[in-house]
């Protein structure tokens, strides 16, 4: 009887090591961060359409797609995040310095989160016949995106203080965080007009599938953004414009030349009365800045031509103190008030928060920035 109790004894003692064990905290060598608030994750690709000769045929066009839902959801519709050029979904996966990204944020605020990889980008499949791309390399990155403070040219830049690391070669190659921001960056497609239409359809089914959504895009991503209303106007609820491509008309600061010859846009989008060619835009440039080192902006002759479809949407254009969008960002929201939408113009600056260049998103104050474009969703959008 003493030797079965003892045996008991001793199995209770050893199956309470072994729960020990199992709970005890996991501790990885690499970056990673808890997901508490995520109660489902999942992954699916939507839109594409296959090609090519009889017995030969690929699909092109897809997008993957990844989705977080939170335990409990308190924010009316779906959040999407489209990233934009030489970028992936990682960007809102996680930090260079390994911090927590704002997918994991924005769920814990009980957004359902959906972010993609854009067609012919990371695990959206490209293929040779996509056309040619170009791929960053680290001086320029380090010229627009993470040292622009010391590399780079426009007003306002040496205001640059938020990204992450210290020290004489911070935000440069070599520097542990530039390195592994660096090593995420993938080929870009060249063609705007290819890109864009690939990422319209895409986007268009996507909202197809899953229902009304909020739009939110980054840089190359938003022209996007206006497109994907264009196409689907019920289904956009709100669109979340950081630092889009811009201004209308115009490459400044950083390029020179006439784009985006339908505005907002390199393709068409749905003009009021009708445009069939962009020629048709009649625009004039302003007299003069609204502001010192702001770009002039280019308009449209009046009486502007309006954008019905984007009409009745809430629209916010985002951009960072020290970026080079600093300066031009503006036109974009004018353009839109011109032709009927409604977009509110917010600096980041104006709301307090300071010494964000270009990739807020994984700046020191990422978390700061995302609660603002929180608050403005749970105003704005009903």
């Amino acid at each position: 009887m003493r030797r079965i109790r003892l045996r008991m004894l001793c199995g209770a003692l050893l199956s309470g090591l072994f729960a020990a064990a199992v709970q005890a905290e996991v501790k990885l060598p690499v970056p990673a961060v808890d997901q508490m608030a995520v109660a489902k994750r999942g992954y699916f690709y939507v839109g594409g359409k296959y090609v090519g000769e009889p017995g030969k045929s690929i699909m092109q066009g897809q997008i993957y797609v990844e989705v977080l839902a939170p335990k409990t959801q308190r924010r009316p519709y779906p959040l999407v995040l489209i990233h934009g050029a030489a970028q992936t979904a990682t960007n809102w996966m996680g930090t260079p310095d390994g911090r927590k990204g704002w997918a994991e944020y924005f769920v814990e605020q009980g957004w359902v989160v959906y972010m993609i990889d854009q067609p012919m980008r990371g695990r959206s499949a490209p293929h040779p016949g996509d056309g040619a791309t170009r791929m960053f390399t680290a001086q320029n990155e380090q010229f627009q995106f993470t040292a622009i403070e010391s590399d780079g040219t426009w007003p306002g830049r040496e205001k640059h203080t938020q990204w992450p690391g210290s020290g004489p070669n911070k935000g440069k190659k070599g520097d542990p965080y530039f390195d592994a921001f660096y090593a995420t960056q993938v080929e870009t497609v060249l063609s705007p007009e290819l890109t864009q239409e690939r990422n319209q359809d895409a986007a268009a089914a996507l909202l197809d599938k899953i229902g009304p959504a909020v739009i939110l895009t980054h840089s190359q991503s938003g022209s996007f953004g206006w497109l994907i209303a264009d196409a689907r106007p019920k289904l956009v609820k709100g669109i979340i414009a950081i630092e889009p491509a811009g201004p209308p008309f115009e490459a400044v600061v950083i390029g020179t030349g006439k784009t985006r010859p339908w505005g907002l846009t390199d393709i068409k989008m749905t003009y009021d009365p009708p445009v069939n060619s962009p020629d048709q835009l009649q625009t004039v440039r302003e007299d003069k800045a609204d502001g010192p080192d702001l770009t002039v902006c280019t308009m449209q002759k009046a009486p502007a031509r309006q954008l019905p479809n984007l009409k009745g949407i809430p629209i916010v254009v985002i951009a960072g103190e020290a970026s080079y969008h600093r300066l031009y960002d503006h036109c974009t929201v004018k353009y839109l008030n011109q032709a009927g939408a409604k977009a509110e113009w917010m600096p980041l600056d104006s709301k307090g928060i300071h010494g964000n260049g270009h990739m807020v998103m994984i700046e020191k104050n990422n978390f700061a920035i995302a609660k603002v474009i929180d608050d403005w969703g749970k105003k704005n959008i009903k």
